[in-house]
């Protein structure tokens, strides 16, 4: 026997695995770009098959959702994104010294500001590493705006763009995450400061990289998170520990299934063309890729919807959240769970099944108390 056959079917050339995610995306339509904030939701998913393929193959799931019939609401209105770019255009105005201040120098000398202009995502982040390169061994203040990095998940590239990235003369790297929400009191919405943390931490993987070959460089586990001051439009500034994220982030990462291999699994014919398709086999296409629906979807994926009514449909429990499915352990749909509680069926020494069985006796008993009250 040849190694070839016993080592199972071959991998697809990357030129190979491309077109094939073109053919799903649609030929003709561009691929969605995935950004920091997606990746970061992936790698909380992991198990998610159809994000990973959906966003590996750039299909814009917004309007696909709208196509299945199941539009999001997940995203950003118009006045947040044109407050945040005003904002994020005043931190930055006059060469970056605010930053630089708000980093806790008082008075910064000169800041570099590179040019990181070049063709393409692949250009743009080789030209970004090279900058990196090139302020480290300058031994200045750099202030490199919106520049682009590469990172691998799912065995696909993905580039990303933070809003920007401080060198210091000792070649630390940090991070800089502009956000438009307030800052109180020093202090910021802790769901939206996590969620920062969490998407500034794929930025801090990915600057790991371009560290690891550059002489000098070190990356930061602190990301800076500037926000406007109380209720003015005032820049504050806070460090926020990433090492957290960072560590789940890298792990998670690492267990997404190959983009190749979900590819490789699905029927022929199958294709999330919005343009060429019709709804009922856009459904039956998704419906083919297997997904992890969760609650926390609701706010990270424009297919949450769809994805919950399925879940819904199946009766599953992941619908009611990660945490009671966990305590479910082998019960894996409402019927089954509901069926166990009756005393229907189920392992009565199952420690889940006993504690829904104490919960419908406590149920039963408190009921026919009221009932005896009235």
């Amino acid at each position: 026997m040849s190694e070839s056959q016993g080592s199972g079917p071959a991998r697809p050339p990357q030129t190979t695995l491309r077109q094939r995610l073109a053919e799903l995306r649609g030929p003709a339509t561009p691929p969605h770009p995935l950004d920091a904030r997606a990746l970061a939701a992936l790698a909380a998913n992991p198990g998610c098959r159809r994000r990973a393929l959906l966003d590996g193959a750039g299909v814009d799931k917004a309007a696909l959702a709208s196509a299945l019939g199941s539009p999001s609401g997940y995203g950003q209105s118009q006045f947040a994104i044109a407050r945040g770019h005003a904002f994020e255009a005043k931190v930055k105005a006059g060469g970056g010294a605010e930053l630089i201040r708000l980093l806790g120098v008082a008075e910064p000398a000169d800041v570099l500001v590179p040019d990181l202009a070049a063709a393409g995502p692949q250009g743009r982040a080789a030209r970004t590493a090279l900058a990196l390169r090139e302020a480290t061994a300058a031994g200045a203040w750099s202030l490199l705006d919106h520049p682009m990095l590469a990172l691998e998940a799912g065995g696909s590239p993905v580039f990303l763009e933070p809003d920007a990235v401080v060198v210091g003369p000792d070649g630390r790297w940090t991070v800089v995450e502009i956000k438009s929400f307030p800052m109180i009191d020093g202090a910021a919405d802790a769901a939206k400061v996590g969620a920062a943390a969490r998407q500034a931490a794929v930025y801090v993987l990915a600057l790991e990289r371009v560290a690891a070959v550059t002489p000098g460089a070190a990356v930061a586990h602190s990301v800076l998170l500037v926000c406007p001051r109380d209720f003015s439009n005032h820049p504050a500034g806070s460090l926020v520990d990433v090492r957290k994220q960072l560590s789940v982030t890298r792990r998670q990462l690492a267990r997404l299934t190959r983009v190749e291999d979900i590819a490789d699994a699905l029927p022929e014919g199958v294709s999330f063309d919005v343009a060429a398709c019709s709804a009922g086999e856009l459904t039956a296409a998704v419906d083919a890729v297997p997904h992890a629906y969760a609650p926390d979807c609701l706010a990270a994926c424009e297919l949450a919807f769809h994805c919950r009514d399925r879940a819904r449909e199946a009766g599953a429990v992941e619908a009611l959240g990660r945490s009671v499915r966990g305590e479910l352990g082998g019960l894996t749909t409402v019927g089954a769970v509901l069926a166990a509680a009756r005393g229907e069926a189920g392992d009565p020494d199952d420690p889940a099944v006993a504690a829904l069985r104490r919960a419908a006796a406590l149920r039963a008993e408190s009921l026919e108390a009221v009932g005896a009250c009235r």
